[in-house]
């Protein structure tokens, strides 16, 4: 019995140890995914002639000809939302984001496909 305490003291051991390593796994993991979903803005994509003429207007000007693959609206925390467009041109994807009364926001680098 004496040599059954050691022995079983390490293997407690062994078992509360690695219950430890899995619980910071998991919590590392968790607070990865949450990081992640932080970055991705909530919204929903939109047909481009579902959109107040004025947006309509400057998408298809800023395109300059260019194919607009997709218009997302996108929601901030404040309850406003901007309209995300990804548009191709000779092949390579850019976007830029439009207010909802139509100003042109900003310029997205290139998107790599």
């Amino acid at each position: 019995m004496l040599h059954d305490l050691p022995t079983r003291e390490k293997r407690n051991d062994v078992v509360n140890t690695t219950k430890a390593v899995l619980t910071v796994i998991v919590a590392v993991g968790l607070a990865c995914s949450a990081t992640a979903q932080v970055n991705e803005q909530p919204g929903e994509v939109v047909e481009l002639n579902s959109l107040p003429a004025s947006v309509q207007e400057t998408i298809k000007q800023k395109a300059a000809g260019g194919e607009v693959v997709q218009v997302k609206r996108e929601d901030d925390s404040n309850g406003k939302w901007n309209y995300e467009v990804v548009v191709r041109t000779n092949g390579k994807e850019s976007g830029f984001e439009v207010n909802p009364n139509g100003k042109f926001l900003k310029q997205h680098a290139e998107i790599k496909g």
